[in-house]
């Protein structure tokens, strides 16, 4: 039996004089709260009760010990109080990681309204494009597009990330606009180095607007970056096509800076995931801040 319920049985039998009664208030058998008393008597080298058949009832010694032992449980009931309380409510420091483009572009903005909305919530926001162990740099969220590969984390489904193949009015006036996806063979392309298999771009037909089958078509071009600000900006010179997140492209697109291609085709979608260290023990911090989240990605997100 631990310390701590070793004190509280001790101190059900003072209050019960009776060791069948506290053995029954604990769960447990009186020979093994008969046993642990005498062991607890033995360590401290006093005898703490005097049994009798009228019951059972401090010595001396025995008295003083309940005393401080009522003290300690008062302090017990006050910790698991105020851990209780912080539980309750979205409070602490939140440490978060995301990739640079999406929690710029993205993260930010959703991080400041929540924070609005609980004053005693602080953040640590982390911008990293690799791949971030949560364990062992003390994360305790992460925002992670694409299929999730470890299954001991913790994650709840966000919402769907869409892709677009976007090009500037002036690399279109003098290169031409595409027609279909094997037209982009032709054309300049500008690489994103991480995701839409690099220099092979993935088609697929939707339905009403193209043959269903999909199309991997090969390209190449003067750029390639692993960060998507950069392509963006190269996209809005006029230098090439670029495959982009539509929360990247959104604002260029409404701006006429880029347009949208290939209408009738699709690019191949991301799941998002919010990802943390555990399934089975999951901070008031972050479920708050999951279940909002989860409150924020419906149709057209990027638009928002």
């Amino acid at each position: 039996m631990d310390t701590v319920t070793g004190l509280r049985l001790f101190i059900r039998v003072v209050e019960t004089g009776s060791f069948s009664k506290a053995s029954a208030d604990l769960g447990i058998t009186q020979p093994t709260a008969t046993k642990h008393v005498a062991a607890l008597e033995k360590r401290l080298g006093a005898r703490l009760l005097h049994r009798s058949t009228r019951g059972v009832t401090p010595t001396e010694v025995g008295a003083a010990y309940y005393d401080q032992c009522k003290h300690i449980a008062r302090q017990l009931e006050d910790a698991d109080n105020l851990a209780a309380l912080m539980q309750s409510r979205v409070r602490g420091t939140l440490r978060i990681s995301t990739s640079v483009a999406f929690g710029r572009r993205v993260l930010v903005p959703m991080v400041l309204r929540f924070m609005q909305q609980h004053p005693e919530l602080q953040v640590e926001l982390s911008f990293e494009d690799r791949y971030v162990n949560l364990v062992e740099h003390g994360v305790d969220l992460a925002i992670r597009m694409g299929r999730l590969a470890d299954s001991s984390l913790g994650a709840r489904y966000l919402g769907i990330n869409h892709w677009v193949l976007v090009g500037a009015p002036s690399y279109l006036q003098q290169r031409g606009t595409p027609a279909t996806p094997a037209e982009l063979s032709e054309h300049a392309a500008l690489v994103y180095s991480t995701v839409q298999g690099d220099d092979l771009w993935h088609f697929t037909g939707i339905e009403g607007h193209a043959p269903p089958q999909p199309q991997a078509v090969p390209v190449r071009g003067p750029l390639r970056s692993n960060n998507l600000s950069a392509l963006l900006a190269a996209a809005r010179a006029g230098m090439g096509l670029a495959v982009l997140p539509r929360y990247v492209a959104h604002e260029s697109l409404r701006a006429g800076q880029v347009v949208a291609l290939l209408p009738g085709w699709a690019l191949p979608a991301q799941e998002m995931h919010a990802v943390y260290p555990s399934p089975r023990w999951v901070p008031t911090k972050v479920s708050g801040f999951v279940d909002w989240l989860q409150g924020q990605f419906g149709d057209d997100w990027w638009a928002r």
